[in-house]
């Protein structure tokens, strides 16, 4: 990657909507991976490789791993900011997450997920990412 575009990062905004918790107010566990979700997006189109654009490429991009540490729950109306850092590209995708409250600046929550990279004409698993994604990183 470009030193001078590292760390790669983007921040996304979230209100913990009603929907999102349960009975004792608190957001239950597997929303946040929603909310990463919402973060990964920002940071793929900080290098114009959103959704749409992974498949006018060609490939797929599934998620193949997530780890999540629960530090603070996180509970309805909150502001929360998801932070990314694309921590690796070359292989797959790494991209790792803090979530913290806007109004303290506490984490509530931190972890990565890992997608790979698959031809969506053959289903085939790529274990070197595709050029595409060097060139949108400026690397080739």
């Amino acid at each position: 990657m470009d030193r001078d575009r590292l760390p790669l990062t983007a921040c996304a905004r979230v209100e913990v909507p009603f929907h999102d918790v349960d009975a004792m107010n608190v957001c239950w566990h597997g929303n946040y991976l929603k909310y990463f979700e919402i973060g990964r997006a920002a940071l793929l189109r900080t290098f114009d490789y959103d959704y749409p654009a992974m498949q006018a490429s060609g490939y797929l991009w599934p998620i193949v791993e997530a780890h999540l540490k629960y530090v603070r729950p996180a509970v309805y109306g909150q502001t929360l900011e998801v932070r990314t850092e694309l921590l690796e590209f070359e292989n797959r995708l790494k991209i790792g997450y803090t979530i913290v409250d806007v109004a303290s600046g506490q984490r509530l929550t931190k972890g990565y997920t890992i997608q790979v990279a698959v031809c969506a004409a053959t289903s085939e698993l790529q274990f070197v990412s595709p050029p595409i994604v060097f060139e949108k990183l400026g690397q080739r």
